[in-house]
């Protein structure tokens, strides 16, 4: 069945979708975040991990953590939730999402970010940016919900050494790093 179609289903997931995103761009905006980059241009890819415009264009090596997100939730609730039709378990996945770029953006995990990771220059994502990497998220729930489990399983531990040995950063390292800070793995992040 098309989007747009006669299903009534269909309508109130896109409605809420939309609203739970622009909702939080509008948080963004009030919260002082800058709409794109201050660069005045919006890339397709920003590669520069190191680079006042990391974080800042529609997608970076970020980017791929965010559909690891979107396995991962999809995955979390495939297996908590499992009586729970598969839109509101996408709803709930893009509130998830959408929370956490809020508090992604806000003063105190920037700060943390730049105190414990390899992330000395990060001033928080754009607006754009941000609303990219909940699109990002979407990607990869949807790709879990149609593939088989060890696909996707074998798409996060690719994306998480790809991602790994091009910037030595990925999902893992980043969590690791706000929650238990290792001085010897941000001396082997920093010694590129």
């Amino acid at each position: 069945m098309k989007l747009g179609s006669s299903d009534p289903r269909r309508v109130p997931l896109v409605f809420i979708t939309l609203s739970v995103v622009a909702a939080a761009a509008v948080t963004e905006l009030a919260m002082g975040r800058v709409p794109w980059c201050t660069c005045g241009s919006v890339k397709l890819w920003h590669g520069v991990v190191q680079s006042a415009e990391n974080s800042q264009h529609i997608s970076d090596w970020y980017t791929f953590s965010h559909v690891i997100h979107g396995i991962l939730f999809y995955a979390v609730l495939a297996l908590t939730a499992r009586t729970i039709p598969w839109q509101h378990r996408f709803i709930t996945a893009v509130i998830l999402e959408s929370t956490w770029e809020v508090f992604e953006n806000t003063p105190f995990v920037i700060n943390r970010y730049r105190a414990a990771t390899i992330s000395l220059d990060y001033y928080g994502d754009s607006v754009v940016n941000s609303m990219c990497d909940i699109g990002a998220m979407m990607v990869g729930f949807w790709l879990a919900g149609r593939v088989p489990w060890w696909i996707s399983l074998v798409l996060v531990v690719v994306m998480e050494l790809g991602v790994g040995y091009a910037i030595r950063d990925n999902l893992t390292l980043n969590i690791l790093m706000l929650v238990h800070p290792s001085a010897a793995i941000r001396r082997w992040q920093t010694a590129i």
